[in-house]
């Protein structure tokens, strides 16, 4: 039995209501636009500088977030990594904001492919609370996924007045600073529903260019029973049954791999096709079996079309009478190309045609609904709701058609796509690389506390299990490790150091480092700093009992070691002549010599070995 509602009838509430039903224009996050109000009503405000502009309350601030530096730092951690000194990929913790701002002088222009399966904006909870003055500070609280005061986090409820305002606006900025770290030739996926697809859109001609627009895929989506229940009655829209992939280039130098996909009925005969199109090239309206077309073009340049004829003449010529075109195609390696003209062939192509073979795979189009976005069957017993389907990933990384090449996934969840990196690799022996990077979003799980957990054990019985099924090939080289890095304020009190005044540093003797940072914390911070692969291959060695870090194969070379001595100084500047290295840049700590002589000492040793530049942190 239903209760009586004690509150009095809400006047205002029913005449909005009212007002929806006359002008649902008018309405944007349950607000109503006034201006857009005057308008249905006749009400027209001049405006000199009309023009189409896509914003929401908050897109300024976005802007600004995504130019703020980050003061935080990546921190290696070794024991939670797989293969830690020979792996190519890394595994990241952390908010992906900060973490695509350290990645961007790393990374700048390396990632050849991003794909990412974003939150999609249901009404539920967001995770991700971007704060303006000090997003390092929020993520170290949003690891508990609660803040000070136990309270939950940045819930987007679609009651909300600015439900689709706090989504775009955790959107833009990753995307504003995803764009920098693809490759000129680079591509990004976004999987995303219905409730944003339109504005997502409208974010990504923005920041990628509308002409860079590839495709909007569709992908299948398993359907809900709930609808069932109600449909004696009348629904109020159709269950949904199919997600969306978004995909934008950097520039217009990418290009796909075709892909082919198998045909239900494989044809058993090839046919004839109108040898002209409509599109308008002069140089290709050549003369072709006494016919030159007065518009559009041909297919084909005219030397592969002369080809074509000589072909099918020689067919007809010697082997009509015995065999058929399809039988002569396949003796001859389906290689070969035909051209003829029909008899009284009329019309802008004059009967000119062009014979395609019979084949049992067709050009995959955007059409991906055979394929569905969630894997219901779990390849591993790992606690993860809804995974994507790694087949979907595998479709989506197979339209490059390089296999060398660095994979982005800032959204990476249960690390599908790492998944799917390895498999490919495990295919064609290829080389891809995987960034995964994810929040550790807390979990109900007693084996996996935090999402991260989860991905990374996945990333690691993936890894095993493809080696196991795959002993009968000669796998050595496939990378099915990873680093883990996490991160973290930096490891430095006050990062003032002046790059282009070293030497003024070196002398203040100051000790600006954190009391629980280790060398190695030091280290991925300053390859951060220094724009260097993370990946690089790093050198132990022990001089003096100090420990010298040589990265890149003397590229770089750090010791953060206290109390150096000008021996010690002089051993690392011999460094460059060991390993023929042309630059050799040097970091020491500002902490590491005794004394103010010491230190200038030291500086003058290293310019005499022609070292390139002396840092100090």
């Amino acid at each position: 039995m239903n209760k009586l509602n004690g509150e009095s009838l809400n006047i205002v509430n029913e005449n909005i209501e009212k007002l929806k039903e006359l002008f649902p224009e008018v309405f944007s996050e349950g607000k109503i636009n006034f201006t857009k109000l005057e308008e249905e009503l006749g009400e027209f405000t001049e405006k000199e500088n009309e023009r189409y502009n896509f914003t929401w309350n908050g897109k300024q601030e976005a802007k600004k977030i995504a130019q703020t530096p980050s003061t935080g730092t990546l921190r290696p951690c070794e024991e939670e990594s797989k293969d830690w000194d020979t792996t190519k990929n890394l595994y990241i913790e952390g908010d992906n904001l900060e973490v695509l701002k350290l990645l961007q002088k790393s990374y700048h222009k390396k990632v050849k492919m991003i794909y990412i399966d974003p939150p999609y904006n249901t009404g539920n909870d967001f995770v991700y609370k971007d704060n303006f003055k000090d997003n390092i500070k929020n993520y170290l609280e949003q690891t508990g996924q609660v803040d000070s005061e136990g309270n939950r986090l940045s819930t987007n409820s679609d009651t909300s007045g600015r439900y689709h305002s706090d989504w775009l606006s955790m959107m833009y900025p990753r995307l504003k600073l995803a764009r920098n770290l693809l490759k000129d030739d680079g591509v990004i996926f976004i999987s995303i529903d219905e409730n944003e697809f339109d504005n997502l859109k409208k974010i990504c001609d923005e920041v990628f260019g509308e002409d860079n627009f590839r495709n909007s895929i569709l992908t299948r989506r398993r359907v809900k029973s709930l609808n069932v229940q109600f449909a004696d009655d009348g629904l109020n829209s159709l269950n949904v049954g199919y997600e969306y992939i978004l995909v934008y280039s950097k520039t217009n130098q990418f290009t796909f791999k075709a892909i082919r996909m198998k045909k239900e009925k494989a044809p058993i005969k090839g046919t004839w096709n109108v040898f002209w199109s409509n599109a308008d090239r002069p140089t290709m309206r050549y003369e072709l079996l006494n016919f030159t077309p007065e518009t559009g073009q041909w297919r084909w340049s005219k030397e592969k079309a002369l080809d074509g004829i000589k072909n099918y003449d020689e067919y007809i010529n010697n082997y009509s009478n015995d065999i058929s075109l399809e039988e002569y195609w396949k003796k001859t390696g389906e290689k070969l190309r035909f051209v003829r003209r029909i008899e009284d062939g009329y019309g802008k192509n004059g009967g000119v045609q062009y014979w395609v073979g019979p084949s049992d795979t067709s050009l995959r189009t955007s059409n991906w609904t055979d394929i569905e976005v969630s894997q219901i069957k779990k390849d591993f017993d790992i606690p993860f709701d809804n995974p994507k389907n790694i087949k979907l990933i595998n479709t989506v990384i197979s339209t490059i058609e390089e296999d060398d090449f660095l994979i982005l996934d800032f959204f990476s969840g249960s690390s599908t796509t790492a998944h799917a990196t390895m498999n490919l690799n495990s295919d064609d022996k290829g080389n891809r690389k995987f960034i995964m990077v994810q929040l550790p979003e807390k979990t109900n799980n007693e084996d996996y506390s935090t999402i991260c957990e989860l991905g990374k054990e996945r990333i690691r019985q993936a890894g095993e299990k493809i080696k196991k099924d795959n002993q009968d090939k000669n796998l050595s080289n496939l990378d099915i490790g990873f680093k883990v890095l996490k991160l973290d304020s930096s490891n430095i009190k006050e990062w003032d150091s002046d790059f282009d005044n070293l030497e003024e540093n070196l002398l203040d003797g100051v000790e600006n480092i954190k009391s629980d940072r280790t060398s190695k914390d030091l280290l991925y911070e300053i390859l951060l700093k220094y724009g260097l692969d993370l990946t690089l291959p790093i050198e132990e060695k022990t001089i003096d009992g100090k420990k010298i870090f040589v990265i890149g194969f003397g590229a770089l070379v750090a010791c953060l070691d206290d109390d150096i001595t000008t021996d010690i100084v002089e051993s690392i500047a011999k460094l460059k002549e060991e390993y023929e290295t042309e630059i050799m840049r040097v970091v020491f700590k500002d902490s590491s010599f005794k004394n103010a002589v010491v230190k200038t000492n030291a500086i003058q040793i290293l310019k005499q070995f022609d070292i390139d530049e002396v840092v100090s942190i």
